[in-house]
This record gives C-alpha cells, structure tokens and sequence, in this order.
C-alpha cells in the first residue's frame, strides 16, 4: 500500500480578468469586430489571459504565464516581505486588480495585471 502526499486544495487560484483588466482595449476590440481585426485581437488576447494562472498554496505563490514560451515563478510564503494590491476606480467596480509581491528589494518580484477578487487573494497570501 503506498501514501501518496495528499493533494490539497489551493487557497486560490486564478486567471486574470480580459475585460476588467483593460476595459478601454477590450471595448476597441469589440469596436473592430466588423473589419475582423477584432476578432484576431480578442482570441489572441484570451488565449493569454488562459494561460496565465496564479495559484497560492500552502507554501508557495506560482505564476505560470505564456502560450508558446513559458514563465513560471515560484515564491514562498515564508519570504514575502509585502503584498501589494493596486485598484484604480475600474478594477474597484470589477473587483479585480494589480498583485504585487515583494521579498527582499524594492521592486515587486511578482507582478499581475488584472487578479479577480483581491480582498480573498491577499487573504490567501497572508493566512
């Protein structure tokens, strides 16, 4: 009989939002549709937006981002310095925003355009 490690259950995980992310370029896209560049510019614009994920567990924050080329970036919990959720007026009414995590220097070691729910995100961050 073998233990695996049990699989637990992220305390969050997520893909950025397309609209409320940049609503301004979201809605010249839709404005495009007729001349079909829309339409090439939005699925472009989601397949990014679908491989992008955030997931924060019990040890680790990991961003994996990219489509063909692929980032990924592991932080413990343990050496986060501080969290920093940035909402401008549009992110506050689509309840998204701008994740930054700091560790040791003064630039963010992990930046995310877009996060839906940041209140339960910096929450999973800080539990």
């Amino acid at each position: 009989m073998t233990h695996d490690a049990p699989t637990m259950k992220p305390r969050y995980e997520e893909h950025p939002r397309m609209f409320a992310d940049e609503p301004g370029q979201f809605i010249l896209a839709i404005l495009l549709i007729p001349f079909v560049v829309g339409i090439v510019w939005l699925v472009v614009w989601y397949i990014r937006i679908r491989c992008t994920l955030l997931t924060v567990t019990d040890e680790r924050v990991l961003l994996s981002r990219g489509v063909f080329n692929k980032e990924r970036m592991e932080i413990e919990l343990d050496s986060i310095r501080t969290v920093r959720i940035d909402q401008s007026f549009v992110d506050r009414i689509f309840n998204c925003g701008i994740l930054k995590i700091f560790t040791a220097g003064d630039e963010p070691e992990l930046q995310q355009k877009g996060m839906p729910d940041p209140e339960r995100l910096r929450a999973a961050l800080r539990t």
